[in-house]
C-alpha cells in the first residue's frame, strides 16, 4: 500500500510539473536542462528548511531535467523515510534557463499518548509494546492498519470472533495551546467467545466420530458434564488439533490419511460448528525392520527397545516415539539409549524403502559417531550458594563421558535443593567439536530466598495454638564465628538450622535441629541432629481452665543418618537415628497418664526406606512419587528384665494399703521404659494429565504395636485423626494426621489410636510458579479413619470430604494455603454429617 502511494505520488508530482511549468511558461522543454536559481521548501513541517535541502543533494546552479530522473529519485529517498504525508516538487518561476523550484512537503503527525479501552490493564501494555506505539512514533496509514489487524487476529485466535476495533486519532496540544501530536484510541469490542456447538465427520468409515473428538485435545464440542476443557473456540488451537487427529490416524495403520477440508459454519454471534472432511486412504502394516550403521548394539538390542514386530499395525506415532520421544527426556527410546552412552552426535532416521500391497519395509539408518566427552563443566549465577555445595551435586564432570540421563537428573537435583528458582534451571552446552567428541556444559541457576519464616494460627487441642519458627535452608556451620559472614546469617553451605517455637495458654514446646546433608563432604550422607523441650499443663476443657501446679514436661533429642543407595536404583535413601525423650509427671493425672507423678523414658531406633523420584519443582512437581515405609523401635525390655507384668497386682510393693493393685504404681512400672514397634507407609504418586493440570494421588497407613501384650501398648506415640494438622501441640509422639473437612483430632479417641489409614485425591492446576510467588489452586476428596486394634480395623470405614483449596508459595514464608473442606460423616459422638471447615494453613505442606 505504502509503495503503491509513493508511485502514485511520483507520477502526479510529474503531471503537475509539467501543468504549473505550461501554465507559466510555454516555452518550457522537457527536454532540456535547467539551471536551478533557487530552491524553498514550503508544508506543514517542523524540520530546517537548509537540512531538508541538504538531504535532497539539490543546491542553486544544478542543472536538472524537469521533469527527471533526479527529481524521482529524491522524491522516492524522502518517501523511503517514512516520515511524511505528501511530497510533492513545483516550478514556482521560469527565467530562460533558469528555474525557481518549491519542495512541498507535509510531515506525518507524531503519536503523544495512546489510550485502550475495553480490555485490561495489563492487556492493554501488550497491545502497546507489541505494535511499538511508543510516544513520537510517525502516525501512518500502515502504523493504523497493522495494529487493527494485529488486535483483530489476536482476539480471533483466542475465540473471539467478531471482535471489532476501531482506531481514531485527535489532536494533542500543549498548555499553551500549541499541537505538539495526536493522542491515539483504540476502542475494543470482543464480543463473547464463540463456542462450538458440534463437530462433524465427514468421509470417515474406520474411526468413528466420537475417537476423532476424542483425538481433538484442545477444541471441544458443548458438553453439559465436561469439566476441565470448555468448548470455546481458538483458531490456533484448532490447526493443532487438525495435526492431532491424523497422528490419531497414523497411530491406528492410515498413514495416507489428511484432512481434505474444513468448514467453519457460523450459526450465530455465540456459536460455530465445525465440518472436518477427511480422507483415510488403506491401512497399512509393518513389515521388515532392518537396522543399517549400528555397531555399537546389535540388531536384537535395538530390536527389544523398538519394540515393533513385523505384522503389527503401522503406527507412525509410536514409531518416531521409539526413535526420539521428545515428549519425555527420560524416555526408553533408541535416540537416549545412544545418548545415554556417549554417543551425542548419534543420528537414527526411520526410512521407508518398500511399499508392499499393504505392508512398509522399513530400515532404521544409524550413524553413531564419535563418542562425546565432556571438557568443562560449569555453574553460573549463584552469588549466594557456595560452589561446591552445587558442584557435589552435579552427576556430570570433567573428562567423563556425555550421558543425556546425567545431565536431566543434576537438573533434577539442584531444583531440589531448594535453593534455586526450578523454572529457570537451565543447561547450555558450548563449544559442541563432533570432529573432535568434546563439549563444555553451563548450567545457569538463579538464586531464589531459602530460609523461611514459619508462622501457623489455629485453633486445635483445646485452645489456640501459635507457632513461630525461623528455618534457614543453606545455612553455613562454619562461618558462624566469622562476623564478616553475617548477612544477615552466615549462608551458603547447605546446611539447615531450624529454631521453633509453638505454645498456647497451657502449653509451650521450643525446639533446634541441623541438618548437614554431605558430612564429611565427600558422600551424601546426611547427618540430622535435633533437641526439644515441652512444658504442657493440666488444662480443663470444660472450664477451660489451666493448672500450673499440675504439669508435664518432655526433654528429648535425637540423631540420625540417611545415605543413598544405589541398589534397587539411586532413588532410595535408607535413613536410621537414635531418639530419647524423658517425659516428667508432675501431679498429672489424666485418662491418659494413670500415674500423676512419675516419669518415662522413650529410646527408641528408627529405621526407613523412602524412595524420592518427583520432577524438578519440588513445589508443584509434575510427575514422579514419593514413597517411604518407616519402623521405630524401642528396645524388647520385656525379655530381659524378668517383669511378669500380668502379675504385677500380686505384688506387694504395688499394692494400696488394703491389699488392692494400685494402678499408678503399676502403669509407673509398666511405661518407666516404653516398649513398642510403629509402622509407617505413605505413597504419593502425580500423575500429568494434559500441560501443568496435576493429579496428585496419596495413601497412608499407620500401626503401634506391642511386644508384649501383657505390658500394653503405651499412651505416647499413638495416632489423631482430623482437621488441618496444626493440634499436634505436644512432643509425647503423637501423630497427627491432617483430614480436611473435619475439626483438629476430632476423628480418633481422647487419648488417640493405634491404627490409621487414609486415601485421597487432589487435582491441582497452577496460576503461576515464578520465583517471586508459585500458587496453584486445587480441589480434592479424602478419607481416613482411626482404629483400637486389628479387631476394630476396616479399612473400608472412613471418614469422607472434599473441598477446593488455594496454595501460594513465597520464598521467605513458605507455603501458606486455605481450604474449604466438606465433612460428610459426623465426627466421634455426632450424629449428623459435620459439614464445612475452614482450614487456614502457613508454613505447612501437604
Amino acid at each position: 500500500m505504502q509503495s503503491f502511494k509513493k508511485s502514485l505520488c511520483i507520477l502526479i508530482f510529474t503531471i503537475i510539473s509539467v501543468i504549473g511549468v505550461y501554465g507559466q511558461q510555454k516555452e518550457l522543454d522537457t527536454g532540456r536542462k535547467y539551471e536551478i536559481n533557487s530552491i524553498t521548501v514550503t508544508g506543514a513541517q517542523n524540520f530546517n528548511e537548509q537540512t531538508v535541502i541538504a538531504f535532497t543533494g539539490l543546491k542553486e546552479g544544478d542543472r536538472i531535467f524537469i521533469p527527471g530522473e533526479k527529481l524521482s529519485a529524491i522524491t522516492k529517498k524522502l518517501w523511503e523515510q517514512n516520515l511524511f504525508s505528501d511530497i510533492a516538487f513545483y516550478v514556482t518561476n521560469l527565467d530562460g534557463d533558469k528555474v525557481d523550484l518549491e519542495l512541498y512537503i507535509v510531515e506525518l503527525p507524531k503519536l503523544n499518548e495512546v489510550t485502550v479501552e475495553g480490555i485490561k490493564q495489563r492487556k492493554t501494555k501488550d497491545i502497546i509494546a507489541d505494535n511499538n506505539l511508543k510516544p513520537g512514533v510517525k502516525i501512518t496509514k500502515n502504523l493504523i492498519t497493522t495494529t487493527k489487524n494485529y488486535i483483530t487476529n489476536k482476539y480471533r485466535d483466542e475465540g473471539f470472533l467478531n471482535t471489532e476495533v476501531i482506531i481514531s486519532t485527535a489532536p494533542a496540544t500543549d498548555s499553551t495551546g500549541v499541537e505538539i501530536g495526536k493522542n491515539m484510541k483504540i476502542e475494543i469490542d470482543k464480543g463473547e467467545k464463540v463456542k462450538v456447538s458440534s463437530i462433524e465427520f465427514v468421509g470417515n468409515e474406520q474411526l468413528s466420530d466420537r475417537k476423532l473428538r476424542k483425538a481433538m485435545k484442545e477444541v471441544k464440542q458443548k458438553n453439559f458434564f465436561r469439566i476441565f476443557k470448555r468448548s470455546k473456540f481458538s483458531q490456533d488451537l484448532y490447526e493443532e488439533d487438525k495435526a492431532s487427529i491424523i497422528k490419531k490416524y497414523k497411530s491406528n495403520g492410515y498413514r495416507d490419511a489428511r484432512i481434505v477440508s474444513d468448514t467453519l459454519i457460523v450459526e450465530d454471534e455465540k456459536n460455530v460448528a465445525l465440518r472436518i472432511n477427511v480422507e483415510e486412504g488403506q491401512k497399512y502394516y509393518f513389515g521388515n525392520i532392518r537396522f543399517i550403521g549400528n555397531s555399537v548394539y546389535t540388531d536384537n538390542q535395538l530390536r527389544q527397545i523398538l519394540g515393533i514386530k513385523k505384522g503389527e499395525a503401522y503406527n507412525g506415532v509410536l514409531l518416531q516415539e521409539r526413535i526420539a520421544d521428545n515428549t519425555d527426556p527420560e524416555a526408553n527410546d533408541l535416540t537416549n539409549l545412544y545418548q545415554n552412552t556417549g554417543y551425542l552426535f548419534s543420528r537414527i532416521n526411520p526410512v521407508e524403502v518398500g511399499v508392499r500391497n499393504d505392508t512398509i519395509d522399513f530400515e532404521i539408518r544409524i550413524v553413531e559417531g564419535k563418542i562425546a566427552y565432556f571438557d568443562h563443566v560449569t555453574v553460573v549465577g549463584n552469588d549466594r550458594t557456595n560452589d561446591h555445595v552445587i558442584y557435589r551435586e552435579l552427576r556430570t564432570r570433567p573428562g567423563q563421558k556425555y550421558s543425556k540421563r546425567n545431565v536431566v537428573r543434576t537438573i533434577r537435583e539442584l531444583g531440589q535443593l531448594g535453593y534455586f528458582d526450578p523454572e529457570q534451571l537451565t543447561p547450555e552446552f558450548k563449544n559442541v567439536d563432533p570432529n573432535n567428541g568434546t563439549l563444555d556444559l553451563e548450567y545457569s541457576v538463579v538464586e531464589k530466598g531459602a530460609s523461611q519464616i514459619e508462622l501457623q494460627g489455629g485453633y486445635g487441642g483445646g485452645g489456640f495454638v501459635g507457632t513461630l519458627g525461623l528455618s534457614f535452608n543453606n545455612f553455613s556451620l562454619r562461618n558462624i564465628f566469622n562476623k564478616d559472614a553475617y548477612k544477615p546469617l552466615p549462608m551458603g553451605d547447605g546446611q539447615k538450622l531450624s529454631i521453633r517455637a509453638q505454645g498456647s495458654s497451657f502449653y509451650q514446646t521450643y525446639s533446634l535441629s541441623l541438618v548437614e546433608p554431605w558430612l564429611g563432604g565427600k558422600k551424601p550422607v546426611q547427618l540430622s541432629t535435633s533437641f526439644s523441650h515441652t512444658i504442657q499443663y493440666f488444662y480443663d476443657f470444660r472450664n477451660r481452665d489451666v493448672d500450673k501446679d499440675r504439669r508435664f514436661l518432655i526433654t528429648g533429642g535425637s540423631v540420625g543418618l540417611a545415605t543413598k543407595l544405589k541398589w534397587p536404583d539411586d532413588y532410595f535413601v535408607l535413613s536410621q537415628a537414635i531418639s530419647f525423650q524423658h517425659y516428667n509427671l508432675k501431679n498429672y493425672n489424666t485418662g491418659l497418664f494413670t500415674f500423676g507423678d512419675g516419669y518415662s523414658n522413650n529410646l527408641a531406633y528408627t529405621i526407613g526406606l523412602s524412595r524420592n523420584n518427583t520432577s524438578v519443582n519440588p513445589i508443584y512437581p509434575l510427575a514422579g512419587s514419593e514413597f517411604s515405609l518407616t519402623a521405630k523401635l524401642t528396645p524388647p525390655y520385656s525379655l530381659f528384665n524378668n517383669v511378669d507384668y500380668d502379675n504385677l497386682g500380686n505384688l506387694p510393693e504395688f499394692q494400696d494399703f488394703d491389699g488392692n493393685p494400685n494402678r499408678s504404681k503399676i502403669d509407673q512400672e509398666r511405661f518407666k521404659w516404653l516398649e513398642y514397634y510403629k509402622i509407617k507407609f505413605k505413597g504419593t504418586w502425580y500423575t500429568r494429565i494434559v500441560e501443568n493440570l496435576v493429579l496428585r494421588t496419596n495413601t497412608e497407613f499407620g500401626f503401634l504395636g506391642a511386644y508384649n501384650p501383657d505390658r500394653g501398648i503405651p499412651p505416647f506415640e499413638r495416632f489423631f485423626v482430623g482437621g488441618d494438622g496444626l493440634g499436634s501441640f505436644s512432643l509425647d509422639g503423637r501423630e497427627v494426621i491432617q483430614l480436611r473437612g473435619y475439626p483438629n483430632q476430632s476423628l480418633s479417641n481422647q487419648d488417640g489410636n493405634t491404627i490409621y489409614n487414609k486415601f485421597s485425591l487432589e487435582i491441582r492446576y497452577p496460576i503461576t510458579l515464578k520465583q517471586l510467588a508459585s500458587i496453584y489452586v486445587l480441589g480434592f476428596a479424602e478419607g481416613g479413619g482411626s482404629y483400637d486394634g486389628f479387631r476394630e480395623y476396616n479399612p473400608f470405614s472412613l471418614k469422607r470430604s472434599a473441598g477446593a483449596g488455594l496454595r501460594i508459595f513465597m520464598p521467605a514464608f513458605g507455603l501458606l494455603g486455605i481450604d474449604f473442606g466438606y465433612g460428610f460423616d459426623p465426627i466421634l459422638g455426632g450424629s449428623q454429617p459435620n459439614g464445612w471447615e475452614t482450614h487456614f494453613i502457613i508454613g505447612q505442606q501437604f
